[in-house]
């Protein structure tokens, strides 16, 4: 007897050990925890701080492009095959016996000494080889380039530095609305789960009267004071209770994972949700059924004016395709050339350096498109005429869920007093027939169908209880709270 006691109490140590080392394994979370979590975990939000870095860098590339660009280039070209004509084909109407007389569109373009110079030249090759020929492109041919362009006035570069701002503004509020809108899914996912837990504390607070009942019952039983029957009775409410407490908890564990999806925490981290509803009451406390709506305090309200406004600026830019785009330039080449001779060859001593320097202004406009800008105004002006008519879409929903929210409270504020007044009237019922039992002038039949009236009325009551928090937060929601 005593061993069986000793090691009763050495099991029992065990697995209070057990259960304390899966508690801490746990990480005790209540709702802002859940909130801070996943503001700060979930995908969603670090991609929607994504979009915000990449709007601030799309500033900085559309204010580069009105500045300074320069560029560099060099380029080789190797003539595999010159065009040339033999030497004997080229009139000067002169004789190769004496001196050359150029054509004039020749002479004009050198001095007296050049002219000179170059006809003995070419009298000297005839003379020497009248069969040669005059190539008129090198062997050898570098070019390298250096220039820079400016842009001086452009309309679209204008808008498109508005734009870009515009844009950074809207990715601004998506993660606003990003961040409202996975606010309002972790308080979904949170609260059936913390109900399920409230719900499975009932259950083991109504299993250890049964158990309590049971065993008083069965002592009973043994004095020949009640039937079996009785004892059948309570042991079968007993199971009946604790099938539905396996299959709750197991409800649990699935409401939970998604809670956990919802938050963007992995799905194999254990969590347990340390709030309850009393302190949820208290932190939505407030029910505000009087104030009128304001739009602007909804992210996605002015996540649809922000488009609205990229979209106006459309329209600006294809109203005044007229205006000119203007741009300076100024470009430095230089090209260096050798292998003019017969034979082809080249030395470093044969290259010919030949730099040119041009700087300028390019003014353009369109004058004339055939309508094709027109036709992209007009769907601009449709695009803003389209969210208009959503605006007003939305702020009619918005209307709604305000009232429906408000309503929804009303019915569970009602509901909650009822199903209170039902519970006190089941508990005084199981009460006094708990009494009458145990003073012999009670059935267990009536007994177990009391223990199940106050039951279903504490199930009742948590169901209301519930949706009143649920209706309190949804007036918060829709006010933009």
């Amino acid at each position: 007897m005593n061993n069986n006691l000793i090691m009763n109490k050495f099991f029992h140590l065990v697995v209070l050990l057990v259960a304390a080392i899966g508690l801490q394994a746990q990480t005790a979370m209540s709702l802002n925890d859940c909130i801070n979590y996943g503001l700060s975990n979930h995908p969603n939000i670090k991609v929607a701080e994504l979009q915000i870095t990449e709007a601030n860098w799309r500033i900085k590339e559309n204010t580069a492009t009105g500045l300074p660009q320069v560029t560099a280039g060099l380029d080789y070209t190797g003539f595999i095959q010159r065009g040339g004509l033999p030497s004997g084909a080229l009139s000067f109407g002169a004789s190769t016996d004496g001196p050359i007389t150029l054509p004039p569109i020749v002479s004009q373009q050198f001095t007296g000494e050049e002219i000179e110079a170059l006809g003995a030249f070419l009298g000297a090759a005839f003379a020497t080889d009248p069969d040669s020929k005059i190539f008129f492109s090198p062997v050898h041919s570098i070019g390298g380039k250096l220039s820079a362009n400016q842009l001086i006035f452009s309309n679209s570069y204008r808008l498109a530095k508005r734009a870009a701002n515009f844009y950074r503004d809207l990715v601004n509020v998506q993660l606003d609305v990003a961040k409202r809108t996975l606010r309002d899914q972790i308080i979904d996912a949170y609260l059936p789960a913390l109900m399920i837990d409230e719900n499975l504390q009932t259950i083991d607070k109504n299993a250890g009267n049964l158990e309590k009942l049971l065993a008083e019952t069965k002592e009973i039983n043994k004095a020949g004071f009640v039937e079996q029957l009785d004892v059948d009775r309570i042991e079968l409410a007993l199971i009946t209770l604790r099938s539905e407490r396996e299959n709750l908890a197991r409800q649990r564990e699935i409401v939970v994972d998604a809670l956990k999806l919802t938050m963007g925490m992995p799905i194999g981290d254990k969590i347990a949700l340390n709030d309850n509803t009393e302190a949820l009451m208290v932190q939505y406390t407030d029910a505000d059924l009087t104030s009128a709506i304001n739009f602007m305090n909804r992210p996605e309200y002015l996540n649809l004016l922000k488009g609205r406004e990229l979209n106006q600026l459309q329209v600006g830019l294809y109203e005044k395709t007229w205006m000119p785009n203007v741009v300076g330039f100024l470009q430095w080449q230089g090209n260096a050339q050798s292998g003019f001779g017969e034979k082809g060859t080249a030395t470093f001593n044969d290259w010919y350096f030949i730099p040119s320097t041009v700087g300028g202004i390019t003014i353009s406009s369109t004058l004339w498109d055939s309508g094709v800008n027109k036709a992209k105004r007009q769907r601009a002006l449709i695009a803003v005429q389209t969210i208009d008519e959503q605006k007003r879409l939305l702020e009619n929903a918005f209307t709604l869920e305000l009232e429906v929210a408000r309503k929804q409270y009303l019915n569970a504020q009602d509901r909650v007093a009822s199903q209170q007044k039902n519970l006190d009237l089941a508990q005084k019922i199981y009460n006094t027939t708990q009494t009458k039992y145990k003073a012999g002038i009670g059935s267990s039949f009536e007994l177990v169908q009391a223990e199940q009236g106050v039951f279903t009325a504490q199930q009742n009551v948590m169901t209301a209880r519930f949706d009143l928090l649920k209706a309190r937060v949804a007036i918060r929601k829709a006010l933009g709270n």
